[in-house]
């Protein structure tokens, strides 16, 4: 089940960290979105504390590399 919200966190950090076209982020900004979106995700999902300190690791590692892959510019 948490490879499930894993990927939610993922996705979800990507395009929330997508949202910031006017500010011109840095990678530490758009990880730091990522983390949030993860973290929130999991904690909606009613998980674990240490589910949501994975989630979140995985939204701040999506939302920091979605712009090398070309995701969110």
């Amino acid at each position: 089940m948490f490879k499930i919200f894993g990927f939610a966190a993922l996705v979800g950090a990507t395009a929330v960290a997508g949202c910031t076209q006017n500010i011109n982020p840095t990678d530490i900004d758009r990880a730091a979105i990522g983390a949030a979106a993860g973290a929130t995700i999991a904690a909606v999902g009613d998980r674990k504390e240490s589910d949501i300190y994975k989630a979140a690791a995985i939204g701040a590692a999506g939302g920091a590399l979605c712009d090398d892959v070309r995701l969110c510019q």
